[in-house]
């Protein structure tokens, strides 16, 4: 090549190529090793009773950091009816912190926001309501604390829920029983 300047062009262009097309690889690279660290769950629970019917769907991701640290959001929807009494729907998000101190132990911190809508029969009689029109909708916070045995994609154990109010939380009590698994 007899102009040093076309050459330059010609240099200058193949280096930036090759910067762009390794730049490219390299966010490719990032991006599934991201993906790699997500897992899906979540938990679903029937039950039912004497006249009695409750389902809930709960799906969830977490985000493992590492084998001891992991994160997560999921959502949740429950459904309730007690024949001749009342039906619940319940709606909800979470955000979840998961700490294995052993690969056999998990302990675990989570934030529940529900929305809760009551509606009750006209037929009974509601304790502590003073008017005709008890039916309810309402917004309420869990926060639980909990510890679980783990066993591959399963754990199983019993959170505290440091929020409980008998009033208004659709548990019977503070502490609840949990099945959680992620793939």
């Amino acid at each position: 090549m007899k102009n040093p300047f076309i050459l330059f062009v010609l240099i200058f262009y193949f280096s930036c190529f090759q910067s762009y097309s390794q730049g490219q690889v390299s966010a490719q690279k990032q991006k599934s090793d991201f993906w790699q660290h997500v897992h899906f769950g979540g938990g679903v629970s029937l039950s039912f009773g004497s006249e009695f019917f409750s389902g809930t769907l709960a799906p969830s991701a977490i985000y493992r950091f590492n084998e001891i640290f992991a994160t997560g959001i999921g959502v949740n929807t429950t459904y309730n009816k007690q024949k001749y009494s009342y039906k619940s729907y319940i709606l909800g998000t979470s955000i979840l912190g998961l700490f294995n101190v052993i690969s056999q132990l998990q302990l675990s911190v989570e934030f529940e926001q529900l929305y809760v809508n009551r509606n009750f029969e006209d037929t009974i009689i509601v304790v502590g309501c003073n008017t005709f029109d008890c039916d309810q909708s309402y917004w309420h916070p869990g926060l639980y604390i909990g510890a679980g045995f783990s066993t591959g994609p399963v754990t199983m154990g019993i959170r505290f829920d440091v929020l409980y109010d008998s009033e208004k939380s659709i548990y019977g009590n503070a502490y609840n029983p949990f099945v959680r698994f992620y793939f």
